[in-house]
């Protein structure tokens, strides 16, 4: 594989996305729901993930406004499927507060945040803060994971850097647009682009292991 395109190329000649769950592959994207999965999808899987968010639209608690005026301990036990409930829950509340403290609403946090201002809040990593910028707020970043990195090696390929990982995945991507093009039959941004390959790789890796 001589770069991510190559990858991306191979993932599309296999099927993938095979999971047609929204167009960007991340569930509701581009909604607040997105950036409380991020946090409680870390160290779980997402079908346990999947039954936190239940629980939370059954109480209309995945608005950013709800979140933060909720209970903490009735958070805790809505999220408990998701596991670390406790953590996950203070967190989340720490970071539904930060972001009416300084941006006021969900829209101009999604038209502001950078990803500096995500990476200073308790909590949000590298991956998490990409994924939010990328699925929630719809910016040219490609979120890179273990299932990246497991992907990679079978091809040869080691990153000890998660950025430097990033970088070599978004560069085959944008050195080769007109390729992509060409795989679907019409241009797509690049948003998209980088979040249906993350998905693909994702969907990769859980199948194949």
């Amino acid at each position: 594989m001589q770069n991510s395109f190559k990858i991306f190329e191979f993932l599309k000649n296999k099927g993938y996305l095979k999971e047609l769950r929204d167009p960007l592959w991340w569930p509701n994207s581009g909604t607040f729901e997105v950036v409380v999965g991020a946090i409680l999808t870390q160290q779980t899987k997402w079908q346990k993930v999947e039954k936190a968010l239940e629980n939370l639209k059954n109480e209309q608690l995945l608005s950013l406004e709800a979140l933060a005026e909720c209970d903490t301990k009735k958070l805790s036990t809505l999220i408990k499927p998701s596991g670390f409930y406790n953590t996950k829950a203070k967190r989340l509340k720490l970071l539904a507060n930060n972001i009416l403290r300084d941006f006021e609403n969900f829209e101009n946090f999604k038209e502001r945040v950078d990803r500096e201002w995500l990476l200073s809040q308790k909590g949000l990593g590298k991956e998490s803060s990409d994924s939010i910028l990328c699925y929630a707020c719809y910016r040219d970043i490609l979120p890179v994971d273990s299932y990246t990195n497991r992907l990679l090696k079978r091809f040869g390929y080691e990153f000890s850097e998660y950025d430097e990982l990033r970088e070599w995945m978004e560069d085959g991507v944008l050195s080769n647009l007109d390729k992509i093009a060409e795989i679907y039959g019409e241009e797509k941004s690049i948003n998209k682009i980088f979040a249906r390959f993350h998905g693909k790789i994702v969907e990769y890796g859980k199948e194949e292991g």
